[in-house]
């Protein structure tokens, strides 16, 4: 059986022999609902690079568990890092795009409300839509068992996004229109990528001039137009392989 991940406060000073206490919601959710036993393998994640793995020492009362740790790993800091600039989509395919690019390897996803969005993050509505996107994230970290876990970052204007671009190694914009093929393009050894994604109704002239004039070109991924909540899995699937991250 796989063990389960959880996600731990802090693994500082972790080491073999030691013990980490979960608690909190997490610790509930490992004792209440997941129902761990003494002896029971299991994996703590800080969701900024450091993991351990071991097994449960003791449970106390509903929402405590001590791990005994068998071994500490550290995950370097991904190079190339990759970005992806996600227009908000209508419904619940904002969660989805985060879970889906998450568990492909994403590094960081930027909400932008874009001139065509038809959803707007307004007020506590915004807040609410935002704390749900970092938990998909979270979530979906644990699910995948990633050591770091993607940033989702407040939701950005289009000149923000544009100052975002600007600072790049690489800067795509997805377009249908775009003559060239993503596949193709010129990628950095290192650094920073920054993609992005527009929504239903696509990225403006204007948008899209202004992405450009802060470097980032158009292009296309592949023959077919993909829900722009598919569209940035896909491509990060792409430039995690043509990055050699998935060698």
């Amino acid at each position: 059986m796989t063990a389960p991940v959880f996600l731990a406060d802090s693994l500082q000073g972790a080491a073999a022999g030691s013990r980490i206490a979960l608690e909190g919601p997490e610790g509930r959710h490992a004792v209440s609902v997941r129902r761990l036993r003494v002896g029971e393998p299991v994996v703590l994640t800080d969701g900024r690079g450091t993991g351990v793995s071991g097994a449960v020492a003791a449970v106390e009362g509903k929402d405590r568990l001590l791990v005994e740790v068998a071994g500490v790993r550290h995950e370097e800091p991904p190079s190339p890092r990759i970005t992806v600039v996600q227009a908000l989509p209508k419904g619940d395919r904002g969660e989805l795009a985060v879970e889906t690019m998450t568990e492909t390897g994403v590094d960081a996803v930027v909400p932008w409300t874009a001139a065509r969005c038809i959803t707007q993050w307004k007020g506590e509505r915004g807040l609410k839509a935002l704390g749900k996107w970092r938990a998909t994230a979270r979530e979906a970290g644990k699910q995948s068992r990633r050591l770091t876990f993607p940033e989702v970052t407040d939701a950005m204007t289009t000149k923000q996004v544009a100052r975002l671009l600007a600072d790049a190694d690489f800067a795509a914009v997805l377009h249908e229109e775009g003559s060239a093929p993503l596949a193709m393009a010129q990628l950095p050894a290192a650094g920073e990528i920054v993609l992005v994604v527009g929504p239903e109704g696509g990225v403006s002239p204007e948008e899209l001039t202004s992405f450009e004039e802060a470097g980032a070109a158009p292009y296309r991924l592949g023959p077919s137009v993909l829900r722009t909540s598919t569209a940035g899995t896909a491509a990060v699937a792409l430039l995690l392989g043509r990055t050699g991250r998935w060698g």
